[in-house]
């Protein structure tokens, strides 16, 4: 079984009396341990996609399956709770608490969890993963006192406090420069790579999109193809 299986997902939004038809059948799998981009442009359906595979939204119609669950059929309560114990998501403009430090901003997500954890467990738990993402040395500096790409940093950790399966990294550089974001991407392929956590890359930067081990593309709501950049044939 697929980690993520996607069987003709439809979406459609209604905006007053008309139905625009957002995502017009799309089927793809992900497997256990895959590095993937999900490419496309602004209003490709890509957003609405990453928000269904994120179970932050329904498809009108198809099937939706992760972790052998088929999500649409679980209650909102439900699918937070498969949300919170599988998923970590790192967003574009990194959704870091102000007036608080990276640790307290890694420890946050531990609220939600039903692990039964100590404050002194929550606070080695962050800080480990803010050592792995480069930050020991930055754990009680606040959003203001970080570059961008510390911030990304501490938004890495923070996505991976719950040990999640699966990472959504949505146009995860936009805000950074070429350099950190070269960092930041090669980090995301030595946590796939490493520590076997399968990650999808949505952007619309086929830069970026090269990092991953396969392309999905994406254009009016409709898969157009998918590049497996490791097999003969694969884009170099």
């Amino acid at each position: 079984m697929h980690l993520i299986e996607l069987r003709d997902i439809r979406k459609t939004y209604r905006l007053g009396e008309v139905d625009l038809p957002v995502l017009k059948g799309v089927s793809l799998n992900v497997d256990r341990g895959e590095l993937v981009a999900l490419m496309g442009v602004s209003g490709s359906g890509k957003s609405t996609l990453m928000n269904i595979l994120g179970c932050l939204d329904n498809p009108t119609s198809g099937e939706h399956w992760l972790d052998d669950q088929e999500v649409s059929r679980l209650t909102a309560k439900e699918q937070a709770r498969l949300r919170n114990r599988i998923i970590g998501f790192v967003f574009q403009s990194f959704n870091l608490l102000p007036r608080t430090t990276a640790l307290e901003n890694v420890i946050m997500p531990l609220t939600y969890t039903k692990e039964n954890l100590s404050e002194h467990q929550k606070k080695h738990r962050a800080a480990e993963l803010l050592r792995k993402v480069g930050l020991a040395d930055r754990a009680d500096h606040q959003q203001s006192q970080l570059s961008g790409g510390e911030q990304q940093r501490v938004a890495i950790a923070r996505s991976l406090v719950n040990h999640p399966r699966i990472l959504l990294a949505d146009e995860p550089t936009g805000n950074l420069d070429s350099r950190t974001s070269d960092e930041i991407l090669q980090m995301f392929q030595q946590l796939n790579s490493v520590d076997g956590i399968t990650i999808l890359l949505v952007t619309h930067d086929p830069g970026v999109a090269h990092y991953a081990r396969r392309i999905i593309r994406i254009k009016d709501g409709l898969l157009e193809d998918s590049t497996d950049l490791h097999k003969p044939g694969g884009a170099a």
